[in-house]
């Protein structure tokens, strides 16, 4: 019998997805690639300087490098990328699904939600802060945002391997499915009444997904109404902004010891 065409695409997809690789690059962002035992490693491309200073890792991993000439450096690389003698090409992280990475549990875990935001810098600095401070996970739409990049990974300096960065297919969807699990949700909006301080007193104790969108545009209708309540990061003067990776450190810190303000 005939796959329908949809099972076709689906089963397509899914393979496109199993082949998929990234180059990450930096001394960083290799290193804790090759610590990462989640992490499928493919090819470890290195000068001899930094096979050096990588020995440890590169032991740890069980994989043979491939030393390279500094000068005409094997790895795949886009000219302006900053490598400091090391490259590995790895299959993309799987966190799983959502409901089993942000089951609450004990205590009141904390999320952000990244609606568009598409600058692999801004993400990576996004999750360094998440690692830093004690984030759940960082959850974002599968289209329209930063996908895993070598980039992102080189910004996020580690943070990558160990702060769980989940695109989902439907933003509003999944945010639909937190609050079905007990996460209350505020999107940031420099237009809001109340500050963000103001909006999370009451709800401390609870799982909270802090709620962030591209600069410029911010939040979409939809993602905006499906938040539970919407608050500003208050700002000294009549104008004032932040870059959304600054917004969602000040977001963090303000939801983690409610001291922000």
């Amino acid at each position: 019998m005939k796959k329908p065409a949809w099972v076709i695409e689906k089963e397509r997809g899914k393979r496109a997805a199993a082949a998929e690789t990234v180059w990450l690059f930096g001394l960083h962002a290799v290193r804790d690639a090759l610590l990462n035992p989640l992490r499928e490693r493919l090819r470890l491309v290195v000068t001899r300087n930094a096979a050096d200073r990588l020995a440890e890792p590169i032991a740890q991993s069980g994989m043979v490098p491939e030393i390279s000439d500094p000068r005409r450096f094997a790895a795949p690389l886009d000219a302006g990328s900053v490598h400091q003698g090391a490259a590995l090409e790895v299959r993309p992280l799987n966190w799983g699904r959502l409901e089993d990475l942000c089951e609450p549990g004990q205590g009141a875990p904390r999320l952000v939600l990244l609606d568009r935001v598409t600058d692999p810098h801004n993400v990576g600095a996004i999750l360094r802060s998440a690692e830093v401070f004690g984030a759940r996970a960082v959850i974002a739409p599968l289209r329209h945002s930063a996908p895993e990049t070598g980039a992102l990974a080189k910004t996020a300096s580690g943070a990558l391997e160990r702060q769980p960065y989940l695109r989902v297919r439907n933003l509003a969807d999944a945010m639909t499915r937190l609050q079905a699990m007990g996460y209350l949700l505020v999107g940031l909006d420099g237009q809001a009444e109340v500050t963000l301080g103001a909006a999370l007193d009451a709800v401390r104790q609870l799982p909270v997904g802090l709620v962030l969108g591209a600069e410029g545009p911010g939040l979409r209708a939809r993602t905006r109404e499906t938040c539970d309540r919407l608050a500003k990061i208050p700002f000294a003067g009549e104008f004032g902004s932040l870059n959304v990776s600054n917004a969602a450190a000040v977001a963090l810190y303000e939801a983690s010891t409610g001291k922000a303000e």
